[in-house]
């Protein structure tokens, strides 16, 4: 698989601080083994205020650090950030910032999303959509085919275990950053945390994720920049209507020949004839997963 040495960040599967290898019985009592992924806790502060504990595989914790305070708007893309420290025995990540940041009102604001384990949203979140112009982008299917298949079929945790959100920085029909993590929050933030670091141009990007299109994914997506969000999996309405009122092009259930756009279908370019496209091979789907909405 030559197109592996596109990525610039990808899943290791095999490392072993990330997952198990967990000993039982199947449906008919024979003894199996079966890989699990690995949770543990990471404390998030904020200079010297705590900001919250997620539960992680545990890899990238200077990006996930970063994109939590982007994506929950305590940071914003032209903040400075003097240092990432990281203590894996603690279990404790800080970042820090020149001046203090005063964010106690938004803590309290905060509410609880769809998104599994500490998914959050703020209440100014909301006014983003509205305040952010997305960039002119197109999206070619040529593109999006080659993209599901590359990602369908690159090894990781999600195809091997299960269990797992996997999302996927792209541009045109490179996947260049797959992050993956046991709530999709997380593997975004990662993302995002990246997209940071390296001062990426969000509107040369295109977003795929394994998790389902739901408000909290696209205000996320908004925020960030990026102009085309992308997922193997279904949608809320609440997230269908966000991503109109921010001129999001939303592409669901995309497997195989298959997808389903229901927001900004004016930057799809018809270029490929989808009878030459070949149907998804049980193989690269999720271990487990015999339907995904």
């Amino acid at each position: 698989m030559a197109f592996l040495d596109e990525y610039l960040v990808r899943p290791d599967p095999a490392a072993p601080r990330l997952g198990a290898t967990v000993r039982g019985i199947d449906q008919a009592g024979a003894p199996v083994e079966t890989r699990v992924v690995t949770e543990r806790a990471l404390t998030l502060y904020l200079n010297t205020q705590e900001i919250v504990t997620m539960m992680t595989i545990g890899d990238h914790p200077d990006d996930l650090a970063l994109g939590y305070l982007l994506n929950q708007n305590m940071l914003k893309r032209g903040d400075v950030v003097t240092g990432v420290d990281y203590d894996e025995e603690l279990e404790v990540v800080v970042v820090r910032t020149p001046e203090r940041t005063n964010f106690e009102e938004k803590l309290k604001k905060k509410t609880l999303t769809s998104g599994c384990a500490q998914g959050t949203a703020f209440g100014d979140l909301m006014e983003a959509i509205e305040e952010i112009a997305l960039p002119q982008a197109e999206l070619r299917t040529s593109w999006l085919y080659t993209l599901t298949k590359k990602i369908n079929t690159t090894p990781s945790l999600y195809l091997e275990a299960g269990a797992i959100h996997g999302c996927v920085l792209c541009e045109r029909d490179r996947p260049l950053v797959y992050m993956e993590d046991v709530g999709r929050h997380n593997a975004v933030d990662k993302v995002a945390g990246w997209m940071f670091r390296h001062d990426v141009d969000p509107s040369r990007m295109i977003f795929y994720t394994t998790g389902r299109l739901t408000s909290e994914m696209v205000i996320k997506t908004v925020r960030m920049g990026i102009p085309i969000l992308v997922s193997r999996s279904g949608f809320t309405e609440w997230g269908v209507e966000l991503a109109r009122k921010a001129g999001l092009t939303l592409i669901g259930r995309a497997r195989g020949k298959r997808f389903v756009a229901l927001s900004g279908e004016d930057r799809i370019v018809f270029d490929q004839d989808v009878d030459t496209v070949e149907e998804e091979g049980g193989k690269h789907r999720r271990k487990g997963a015999d339907r995904e909405d």
